[in-house]
């Protein structure tokens, strides 16, 4: 067990600058006086670990410094080989640089991993993409990657929904994600985060201003609260329906996650084995093409407004069908 949490205490410092004990305790479970142990077996192991006091100190590996990785089990080297994404780094103009490093690793693992590696190459593909979409282009991701990595500012144009369309905006990029085939640039502006999608970045240019990253950022964590947050701005409003046992059946087919939940949360039997159900809505137009995919396994009870216009479009269906 010491043995392994050491080879990781290594790797940490190996892949970052610097890591005070306390949060290399945090990140291995394990206390701070561990961590000092821990740290003392290495240097006396022939580590070059120092570490460096006062408030932004730690513990770092004298420049240079690297380990090889060996020992990898079959199910490690597996589970690091799935994370080589070719059209990932493609898109980040990392697509040679990706097939080299994957060259040097296969090279390296023992001759039964390799072929392993192979297979699992030859078997295993990711498409990010949703069904009958294409990825938008991104011909700035390259440089939105490059301020990311460089921590430098930069000044782009912008096509967003409000109005005005086109904007300017001079931003600190602090993160990348890729969601659903499409790649999005989380930023500082005015000290508060936001959110760009790449493609609709219309130019960019890097500043020679470098900037400061938000102390504590974690893109992971940030991303969450943001998805969260988006689903609350989107679902501001709900709507009671009504739906047969078919319909509620049906629902998770038909509709996003977000509903389906609220709908399994909220349901409540009728004497007729229909289900009475609260959802939440995104716009009324929404709602009423959702709602309208369901047939005749869904009745609106509420708001009016909706039930209104889900009757009104049924009717002038029904006028063409009438004919």
């Amino acid at each position: 067990m010491r043995a392994s949490r050491l080879v990781s205490i290594l790797l940490l410092l190996q892949s970052r600058e610097r890591m005070t004990a306390r949060d290399l305790a945090a990140r291995l479970g394990v206390s701070e006086r561990t961590v000092y142990r821990d740290v003392q077996a290495l240097g006396a192991a022939g580590v070059p670990v120092y570490g460096e006091p006062g408030h932004d100190g730690g513990y770092r590996l004298v420049d240079g410094y690297r380990t090889r990785l060996t020992g990898l089990t079959a199910d490690e080297a597996e589970s690091l080989l799935l994370t080589g994404l070719p059209t990932v780094a493609a898109d980040l103009g990392l697509g040679r640089a990706a097939a080299e490093a994957w060259l040097k690793l296969t090279a390296a693992l023992p001759a039964d991993l390799g072929d392993r590696a192979a297979r699992l190459r030859d078997r295993f593909h990711l498409d990010a993409l949703a069904w009958y979409e294409e990825a938008d282009p991104v011909p700035l991701l390259s440089t939105a990657a490059a301020a990311v990595w460089q921590r430098r500012r930069v000044r782009m144009r912008y096509l967003r929904w409000e109005v005005p369309h086109e904007v300017t905006r001079t931003v600190d990029p602090h993160g990348l994600v890729l969601k659903g085939g499409q790649w999005y640039l989380v930023a500082r502006r005015k000290g508060g985060f936001r959110t760009y999608r790449v493609s609709r970045i219309l130019s960019a240019r890097l500043l020679d201003e470098e900037f400061d990253r938000a102390a504590g950022f974690d893109l992971a964590a940030h991303w969450r609260a943001h998805l969260r947050a988006f689903d609350d701005r989107r679902h501001g409003r709900h709507a009671v329906l009504r739906l047969s046992p078919t319909g509620l059946r049906r629902l998770p087919y038909l509709a996003e996650p977000a509903v389906a939940r609220a709908a399994r949360e909220s349901a409540e039997r009728q004497p007729d084995g229909w289900v009475r159900v609260t959802v939440p809505v995104e716009s009324d137009e929404q709602a009423v093409r959702d709602i309208l995919r369901l047939g005749p396994d869904a009745e609106v009870l509420a708001p009016p407004a909706l039930r209104a216009r889900v009757a009104d479009a049924l009717a002038a269906a029904a006028r063409h069908y009438a004919r």
